[in-house]
C-alpha cells in the first residue's frame, strides 16, 4: 500500500463502479447546510449501505426474538441467523474455526476483554507489556489498568518523524520480561500501516503473544489472521460499513479455552448452583447476557457487502485517492501533513498554518464537508508531533476526487476567513 504523493487518481481508472457504490449509501445523497454532503470522517465511523440498514429492519420486523434459549420458530431462526454470521466472519478473516470468533461491542471492549482475562492470568509483577507510540487510547488505557493491577510495566516502542514504528527499537524492547505485545494494524490518527506480520514474527520468536487492533484495517485491506499469525485480532462493525455497538474479537482457540470469563450471567454458563457454576464452551463463555442480535445481523450484511468487492481493486483505488489527496493538500503552502509514512492507508492528518483545527472543521462543515478535528483519541501521537490537534480527512471506498477538490476549496476558504 505504498503511496506516491503526486500520483493522480481517477475514478474511471478502476473497475470499481464508484457511482454505483455511492448509490448504495443513502446518506450520501443528502445536503448539509445547503451543500451536497462530502463525508471524510470514515476513520471515526463509516456510512452504511442500504443492505445493512434493510437487514436490521427486516430482523426487527420479522424475526425479533432472543437467541439460544427458545424452542419456538422465531428464536430458533434468529439463533441460526446469528450463528451463520459467526461463520461468515470466521471465513472473512480466515479464522481457523468459527468458534474463535467472539462477538463484543467493538474494538475497545475486545481489547479490554483480553486485558481483563488473558492479561490478568498471564502478566504479573515485574513483567512487561509492549505497545507502540502510534496507539489509540483504547490500546493504551486497558494495558495501563492491567499494569496497575498486576505491578507490571508498560513499555512503548517509539515512532520516527514519519510516524513509522521503529522495528530496531521494537526488537531491543523485547525481553524475557515481555509477556504481551499489542499493536495497531493501521494508525487511526496518521494512517500508518504497521508491519504487524513482522512484529508478530519477532514476538513469536520469543514465545510472546500479540494482540492486534484491526479497527482501521478491516475496511481497507484483506485481513488473514492465520497468515498474520495473530494471537488476538479485534475490530468494530461500524468502521466497516456495519452498525454501531457490535465488534469482533478473534482469538486462537488455545488462548480462548485457557482464559477465564470476562463477565458473568446468562448464556455464558452450562449450569449454575449456589455452590458452583460450570462455564459454557468457547465462544459463548465470553458472551454473557442478551447480545446485540440485530447488530450481528447487520455485521453479517456488512461482511457480505465488503466480500462482494475485490480487495485488490479496493486497495488500489483507495491508495490512488490518498495519493491524490496528499498531492492536492501539498499544493497549499500553509498545510502541514502530520504522518508521512511510506506505507499509509486512507488517512490524512494536517494542520493549516496557525489556524486552530476546530476552526477549520467548522468552516468545512458549513461547506457540507465532514472531517474530524482534535486529538483522535491518540494524544501521545499529537504530543510526539508537538501539536494539540489536527484536521483528519479519512477516506472510504465511496469517496472521490471531487470530494478531495471540495475539501481543498474549503480549506482555502477557511484560510481566507482567518487571514
Amino acid at each position: 500500500m505504498t503511496i506516491h504523493a503526486h500520483t493522480v487518481s481517477d475514478e474511471r481508472g478502476t473497475s470499481l463502479d464508484i457511482a454505483k457504490i455511492r448509490a448504495d449509501f443513502p446518506i450520501l445523497g443528502q445536503t448539509v447546510h445547503g451543500k451536497p454532503l462530502v463525508y471524510l470522517d470514515n476513520a471515526a465511523t463509516t456510512q452504511k449501505p442500504a443492505s445493512v440498514i434493510d437487514s436490521m429492519d427486516s430482523y426487527y420486523r420479522t424475526l425479533n426474538a432472543n437467541i439460544h434459549r427458545g424452542v419456538h420458530y422465531l428464536s430458533e431462526t434468529a439463533t441460526e441467523a446469528y450463528e451463520q454470521v459467526r461463520e461468515q466472519v470466521g471465513r472473512f478473516i480466515n479464522a481457523g474455526s468459527s468458534r474463535e470468533i467472539v462477538f463484543v461491542r467493538g474494538t475497545t471492549e475486545a481489547i479490554n476483554l483480553v486485558a481483563g482475562t488473558y492479561g490478568l492470568a498471564n502478566v504479573g509483577a515485574g513483567d512487561e507489556i509492549l505497545i507502540t507510540g502510534l496507539e489509540h487510547h483504547s490500546n493504551i488505557v486497558p494495558w495501563q489498568i492491567l499494569a496497575g493491577r498486576t505491578g507490571s510495566v508498560l513499555k512503548v516502542v517509539p515512532i520516527n518523524d514519519a510516524g513509522e514504528v521503529q522495528l530496531d527499537d521494537f526488537g531491543k524492547l523485547l525481553t524475557n520480561r515481555t509477556k504481551l505485545v499489542s499493536v495497531a494494524h493501521i494508525s487511526n490518527s496518521l494512517g500508518t500501516v504497521v508491519p504487524v506480520k513482522t512484529i508478530i514474527s519477532m514476538a513469536h520468536d520469543r514465545g510472546i503473544p500479540v494482540v492486534v487492533d484491526g479497527a482501521q484495517a478491516v475496511p481497507h485491506t484483506k485481513v488473514d489472521v492465520q497468515g498474520l499469525g495473530a494471537d488476538f485480532y479485534a475490530f468494530s462493525g461500524h468502521k466497516m460499513f456495519g452498525p454501531t455497538g457490535i465488534g469482533v474479537l478473534y482469538g486462537r482457540m488455545n488462548h480462548l479455552e485457557s482464559m477465564p470469563p470476562y463477565q458473568g450471567g446468562g448464556d455464558m454458563i452450562k449450569s449454575v448452583s449456589f455452590e458452583k457454576t460450570i462455564y459454557n464452551d468457547v465462544p459463548y463463555k465470553f458472551e454473557a447476557g442478551t447480545p446485540n442480535i440485530a447488530g450481528v445481523i447487520g455485521l453479517g450484511s456488512a461482511v457480505d457487502y465488503l466480500s462482494g468487492i475485490d480487495s485488490g481493486e479496493l486497495e488500489a483505488y483507495e491508495s490512488k485517492l490518498l495519493a491524490y489527496a496528499t498531492g492536492r493538500l501539498l499544493e497549499l503552502e500553509s498545510v502541514r501533513i502530520i504522518g508521512t509514512a511510506e506505507e499509509k492507508a486512507g488517512v490524512v492528518s494536517f494542520t493549516v498554518g496557525d489556524i486552530h483545527p476546530h476552526d477549520i472543521g467548522t468552516i468545512l462543515d458549513r461547506e457540507g464537508i465532514a472531517v474530524r478535528t482534535g486529538h483522535h483519541c491518540a494524544q501521545p501521537v499529537m504530543k510526539r508531533f508537538n501539536v494539540s490537534a489536527t484536521v483528519r480527512a479519512s477516506l472510504a471506498l465511496y469517496n472521490t476526487k471531487g470530494d478531495i477538490d471540495r475539501l481543498v476549496r474549503g480549506i482555502q476558504k477557511a484560510s481566507e476567513v482567518f487571514g
